[in-house]
């Protein structure tokens, strides 16, 4: 089962949703991370071997955060005036589809409606 890093543009709720389905859920906003800079989260995130959930797109730019050097990113974009709980509710349902392989390495959109993978190598 895969561990999750949550990143602070993110619900708290959403940390809270997915750690009732059983998942090792750390906040970023609980480690001292709050402002901090993009890759100190994605550091953050690879040393303890966890998916980076976020709604920054900036983690999808792949020269920066190549694909396959990392344990997965996924990157949700739902609209602004949605409320919290339901885009927890919504993640926590897509993130049922994948398997632990389908995060590794690889970067995961979730948008209303669709969800895409592009796969590391």
């Amino acid at each position: 089962m895969p561990r999750f890093v949550i990143d602070e543009d993110m619900p708290r709720s959403t940390g809270r949703a997915l750690a009732r389905q059983g998942y090792v859920v750390m906040d970023v906003r609980d480690h001292g991370l709050r402002g901090a800079p993009d890759l100190d989260i994605f550091d953050f995130a690879k040393g303890k071997e966890a998916v980076l959930v976020t709604a920054d797109l900036g983690f999808g730019n792949i020269l920066q955060f190549p694909l396959g050097g990392h344990f997965g990113i996924v990157i949700v974009r739902f609209p602004n005036d949605m409320p919290s709980q339901r885009i927890s509710e919504q993640l926590v349902e897509r993130l049922k589809h994948f398997a632990e392989e389908d995060y590794r390495g690889n970067l995961i959109v979730i948008e209303p409606g669709k969800m895409r993978i592009r796969r590391g190598k």
